[in-house]
């Protein structure tokens, strides 16, 4: 492992069908900048590496019928054991549970991750519950595989590594930190397309843009996400009592 001056840096293991899709959009801009410079580390590991037969098959049909293939729990098992050296063991599917940017936080706060991308129908049952894989979802919608899921959410923790991003202040503003959809942003030139920037954010007066940037916070969550809103509303109240 490599290590920095804070000592071992943050580590993502990522079992795939496919491990030639990684680092992928990561190795570019912040992200792909701080993989070079050591901030964190990637390994790429190859499922069917560890099939058993010549034909390499990593897949079978499933029990009970049913359309497409699933992946085999013995060949999945060789790669974990293979790889699989501490921290959380990800499972990425639409019936895990919903990643937020809390759960991110404490992602980044671990010494390494190992994310497996699971390809077909899923991964066989028996070989999650004997890893104890934590199932986690990006959303209510259907990928191809695994590995767009994986990307997006190395590129969620790596964002939060000391030293990635310039100003880290900026990350404290962002959606979610505080239970809201972040307030909208504005810049050069101040009249565009004959539409004006709001008068507030060009008075100077600090404490009159920042009560309006938590209005609009509050108003673009009420409006877009009523659950996050709600939730919201609820922690304000239990605070108050």
């Amino acid at each position: 492992m490599t290590e920095s001056e804070a000592g071992p840096v943050w580590t993502a293991t990522v079992l795939s069908l496919f491990p030639e899709m990684f680092p992928g959009p990561l190795g570019h801009s912040l992200a792909g900048r701080a993989l070079a410079e050591g901030v964190w580390a990637l390994e790429s590991v190859d499922i069917r590496a560890f099939a058993r037969d010549k034909h390499r098959s990593v897949d079978d049909t499933p029990f009970g019928g049913g359309a497409g293939m699933v992946m085999r729990p013995d060949v999945v098992d060789a790669a974990i054991a293979a790889s699989h050296r501490g921290g959380p063991l990800i499972y990425l599917t639409p019936r895990g549970r919903l990643l937020d940017q809390a759960r991110v936080r404490e992602l980044a706060a671990e010494p390494r991750v190992t994310i497996l991308c699971g390809r077909f129908e899923g991964v066989d049952q028996r070989v999650l519950d004997a890893h104890a894989a934590e199932e986690i979802s990006l959303g209510d919608f259907v990928l191809s595989g695994g590995e767009p899921a994986a990307l997006m959410l190395m590129d969620a923790v790596v964002r939060l590594l000391p030293g990635v991003v310039g100003k880290e202040e900026s990350l404290t503003e962002e959606s979610f930190e505080w239970g809201l959809l972040e307030y909208p942003h504005y810049t050069r030139p101040q009249i565009w397309a004959g539409r004006g920037v709001p008068e507030v954010l060009l008075s100077g007066h600090h404490e009159k843009i920042r009560a309006w940037r938590q209005c609009q916070a509050e108003e673009v969550t009420r409006q877009r996400r009523p659950d996050l809103w709600d939730r919201y509303v609820a922690a304000d109240t239990a605070k108050e009592g």
